[in-house]
């Protein structure tokens, strides 16, 4: 279905516009400036840990290029920059990453996903598990429908998603006793990671740690 979709309509970099490829050589550098950094934030950036994150990593700034590119896989349908995107944060776990036995994406609500037809964090979650070769698991539902949280302060996007995610009945075993790797687009407060961790925690998970393709600063 790819090939026969990349005959009828070549891909585009949604950065530059670059036809033939999902995202060009020079575009995908910012995701791969961070791989050999050490675990951790950098020096400049607020330090706390979200709560209920073991670690939390993240490949590049949520600017230029990346942001480019998220926003096309999330608001364009352009489902297929999803590849570099989730190749990229398997691997900056794979560097700096410890840990981690089941990979399990942030779930849309099901209206968005409805809307959308694709969960985005579902896609970057195979690509990155198939990368660091773990099980992909929808673990996590969204309970509630909530607002953007680009529409919020940070204030307002704890509150937003503090009781948002349930962990599946039917995927609790997959996740008990295990150490979950959550996958999402982008971290700004850690807030949504925060609820997910709970949600995992309650279902029996005995660690969860967090890596996203960007991050908000």
């Amino acid at each position: 279905m790819t090939v026969l979709l990349d005959l009828i309509l070549p891909p585009r970099c949604p950065s530059c516009g670059t036809e033939g490829t999902s995202l060009c050589a020079t575009c995908i550098r910012p995701l791969e400036r961070r791989l050999d950094e050490p675990p951790g934030l950098p020096i400049g950036l607020p330090a706390d840990l979200p709560d209920g994150l073991a670690q939390l990593e993240w490949c590049a700034a949520f600017t230029g290029p990346v942001r480019a590119a998220l926003l096309a896989l999330k608001y364009d349908g352009d489902r297929r920059v999803a590849e570099p995107l989730g190749r990229a944060a398997g691997r900056r776990w794979s560097r700096a990453g410890v840990g981690g036995e089941v990979v399990v994406p942030v779930p849309i609500h099901t209206e968005r996903l409805r809307d959308r037809g694709y969960d985005q964090a579902t896609l970057l979650a195979r690509v990155a598990a198939s990368e660091l070769g773990l099980p992909t698991v929808p673990a996590l539902q969204r309970a509630v429908a909530t607002t953007a949280q680009y529409h919020l302060g940070r204030a307002g996007r704890a509150a937003n998603v503090g009781h948002a995610f349930e962990c599946r009945r039917e995927h609790a075993r997959a996740v008990r006793g295990r150490h979950v790797l959550l996958l999402d687009d982008i971290v700004t407060t850690g807030s949504t990671l925060s609820a997910c961790a709970r949600a995992l925690y309650a279902g029996g998970a005995r660690c969860v740690s967090a890596v996203t393709v960007a991050r908000e600063r």
